[in-house]
């Protein structure tokens, strides 16, 4: 692979590509979350998995296809990139699980979307213990770094050749974002403000790993961090459903 030519492409090329990966996880999350959410199981899990599978092929296909460049996910400074996402995933992480049990769950915040996601836990197949916990451990594992694939190396990585650091870096995290507005609109409603909290909460970690990211020139530590506030998440969302 190393021996293909690089190409190289229009700015206006480049631009449409950068502008429907920004776009194109949020059409994906439209359609399998909110559109199929009163369909039948199984539609539902084909139209997640066929959605993923396109948001996630399309880097590899524009830069090996189009752009003929390798793939390079974890050179740079591997070391610096495990001790960054080591120290901002705990940290990130001991602050969300003192958020939820100090004043979140006492509060009774979560108490109006409960049904609304064990709904959606139902819908999707994953409403007993055994799947969830083997789903959480593929979301917190395997889709972080696809997710990171995604947003830092791709689309972080593309918006860097035509703007500077920070508005590559806002840009792509309003990106990675985005999506999450409709699952947490869903739960909390459009007009609630644990809805735009929790989605300015995405955001400043896509900024934080795109940093991370621009600092190492590695996913390794961008992937580490989100692994470990995922995993925190899911396990919130184990204690508040399935317990």
């Amino acid at each position: 692979m190393n021996d293909i030519p690089c190409r190289r492409i229009s700015l206006a090329g480049s631009a449409v590509a950068v502008v429907f990966a920004a776009l194109l996880p949020t059409v994906v999350t439209a359609v399998y979350f909110v559109a199929l959410a009163d369909c039948a199981t199984w539609l539902q899990q084909i139209a997640w998995a066929v959605g993923k599978t396109l948001q996630f092929g399309f880097p590899a296909f524009w830069g090996v296809r189009v752009q003929r460049e390798p793939l390079q996910l974890m050179p740079g400074q591997t070391r610096r990139g495990w001790e960054a996402g080591a120290i901002s995933g705990a940290l990130i992480s001991l602050a969300i699980l003192a958020l939820y049990h100090l004043w979140l769950a006492p509060a009774g915040i979560f108490d109006g979307s409960v049904a609304a996601m064990r709904a959606k836990l139902a819908g999707m197949g994953l409403d007993s213990p055994g799947r969830y916990i083997a789903f959480g451990v593929f979301l917190s594992v395997a889709h972080s770094g696809l997710e990171e694939y995604y947003f830092r190396w791709f689309l972080f990585g593309q918006m860097r050749r035509l703007t500077p650091f920070g508005a590559a870096t806002i840009l792509s995290s309003a990106a990675f974002a985005a999506h999450h507005v409709l699952v947490l609109a869903v739960y909390f409603g459009w007009t609630s403000p644990w809805t735009w909290l929790c989605v300015a909460g995405v955001a400043v970690g896509g900024v934080i790993w795109a940093w991370m990211y621009e600092r190492t020139g590695s996913l390794f530590g961008p992937w580490l961090s989100h692994l470990l506030v995922d995993a925190t998440i899911l396990f919130i969302g184990y204690d508040l459903l399935l317990m």
